[in-house]
């Protein structure tokens, strides 16, 4: 859910004005982009550029003296920011605002708790599938179709709802989820694309994150507002009804007038580009480019695999947590539906609070397997705390024991996020990505079903500890990862600024329209804990 991309979307191991991509292997790699070829063997990496700068330019950079591009920023790119981050936070928002009050929904509709269950898992099983064709979509029609699209999708089932709230209506409202589940497809994958395509250099990551924040703190007032807007009414059928249309219909307004802002406010890109990465990129990709065969390429990366794995079981077990929580809470406190979402609340913004820390550490210190395993540990370490005192009856426990454990479940995320870049280079960070994200969905549609399977047939412990195993695994799988840190490799090339002019008629050397970085290290591999 939590999306999945707070990087930019601008190739690695390259100056801020140029675009570039590598292998170790020693072969040539077309860029994403489309436009520039990089060979990288043990002692030099060649680049040469192709079509994007016309001679007398290409001429003027081998000189050290480059043509700068014009760019310019526009008071457009904050209202773009703050429109998509309300609507990915309204569609968060409906993703768990049916499990955090699932005893009033379940006495509503008259349904088990497993139904209920399934308009969280409807949104997992629908990312998986369609992942691939909304990337598609991106890439060939653009950002403000893709927007629009999601706002839009968003929007009708947000109208679907109010027609749903009826106790022998529950087919409609499993209707409208899944309309809103398909609008979180084309959602999740835009915040890096917003930041690249409007903000500049000195401003793009502080965009992503704040775009990817918006759908994290839509889960958090999820887990708020429905135990408030929707109290507990036992034998009350009609006032539960009234507070579940109260709840839907402003939903439903807030999503129409972001839907006429989405609008009103998004355009393709700016008149200008805001930065030089932008501004050379070309219009389309060249159709030597495969995004098929960077899925195969990915998919024989063994290390990736593990990754792929782990990342899913660990963010698999946070989406059934999330999910199950008012169930494992109202077992051991029941009538406490309000402080089960302040529960869930706690859980995500500590989980907030992890992302940040987590990934301001690994910037700092570049250690992306130590950091990744010591908190999948820590991670484990708090779903036992969790799983052992919830029976206590002691609430402010459970709240201290959630807060932990979102904290480093949360947290693990952009570790995953940033590890697979490094292990997968030069693959688009949009491919891994999105594959780490059609995992972690996987694994939560399982882990939801079977943990609330075991929760309704025992208790929440058995379905607690069923996390407990499989997390334990993942640690496992973390610790065999190989950590060939090949982004690091190219990035401390350029950092040490080992970088050499080539002349066009080099007597040494054969003609080329490139430039050789003299490499800091042959293979650059990070030290195993």
């Amino acid at each position: 859910m939590l999306a999945s991309d707070l990087q930019e979307h601008q190739p690695h191991g390259c100056t801020p004005d140029e675009n570039c991509t590598a292998t170790p292997e020693g072969k040539n790699v077309i860029a994403p982009n489309g436009n520039q070829y990089m060979n990288m063997t043990p002692g030099l990496v060649q680049v040469t550029f192709e079509d994007s700068i016309s001679p007398d330019e290409n001429q003027t950079m081998l000189l050290g003296q480059r043509k700068p591009l014009e760019t310019k920023l526009y008071m457009r790119r904050f209202a773009v920011l703050i429109v998509f981050s309300l609507y990915s936070l309204v569609n968060a928002f409906q993703w768990i605002q049916y499990s955090i009050i699932t005893n009033i929904f379940m006495d509503y509709y008259n349904v088990t708790s497993n139904k209920i269950d399934w308009l969280s898992v409807v949104y997992m099983i629908v990312y998986v599938p369609l992942i691939f064709p909304a990337t598609w979509l991106l890439d060939k029609k653009g950002l403000k179709i893709t927007a629009l699209l999601g706002a839009g999708l968003n929007c009708i089932g947000a109208w679907v709802k109010c027609a749903s709230v009826r106790p022998d209506l529950f087919g409609v409202t499993v209707f409208a989820q899944t309309i809103c589940s398909v609008a979180q497809v084309f959602i999740l994958g835009l915040p890096s694309r917003i930041a690249s395509v409007w903000f500049g250099p000195k401003e793009v990551s502080t965009a992503c994150a704040t775009a990817v924040l918006g759908n994290q703190l839509g889960t958090a007032i999820g887990f708020l507002l429905p135990p408030v807007l929707v109290p507990y009414t036992k034998n009350n059928i009609d006032l539960i009804g009234s507070n579940i249309s109260i709840m839907f219909y402003g939903t439903a307004v807030v999503s129409t007038l972001l839907l006429v802002l989405a609008v009103i406010v998004f355009k393709e890109k700016p008149p200008l580009p805001p930065s030089q990465a932008q501004a050379v990129l070309p219009e389309s990709s060249p159709k030597d480019y495969s995004y098929k065969q960077s899925i195969i390429n990915l998919f024989k990366n063994f290390p990736f695999l593990l990754l792929l794995v782990s990342y899913g079981i660990l963010t698999g077990s946070f989406y059934s947590v999330s999910t199950l929580l008012n169930q494992m809470i109202i077992v051991h406190y029941e009538g406490e539906e309000v402080n089960a979402g302040r529960i869930g609340l706690t859980l995500v913004v500590a989980g907030m609070m992890g992302s940040i820390i987590c990934g301001l550490w690994l910037d700092h210190t570049k250690t992306y397997k130590q950091t990744t395993l010591i908190v999948y540990l820590l991670s484990f370490i708090g779903m036992i705390i969790f799983t052992f005192t919830l029976n206590l009856g002691y609430l402010i426990v459970v709240f201290f024991t959630a807060g932990i454990l979102g904290f480093f479940m949360t947290g693990y995320l952009p570790l995953g996020f940033e590890f697979g870049v490094e292990i997968t280079y030069p693959e688009s960070e949009g491919t891994s990505s999105g594959l780490l994200n059609a995992f972690a969905q996987v694994f939560g549609i399982i882990f939801t079903l079977i943990q609330g399977k075991l929760t309704t047939d025992y208790n929440p412990l058995a379905g607690n500890i069923f996390l407990c195993v499989w997390i334990f695994v993942g640690v496992i799988l973390t610790a065999l990862i190989k950590s060939e840190l090949k982004r690091h490799n190219v990035n401390m090339g350029i950092t040490n600024k080992a970088v050499q002019a080539v002349p066009t008629e080099s007597p040494s050397e054969p003609p080329t329209n490139g430039i050789l970085l003299q490499s800091a290290l042959e293979v650059s591999h990070e030290t195993s804990i």
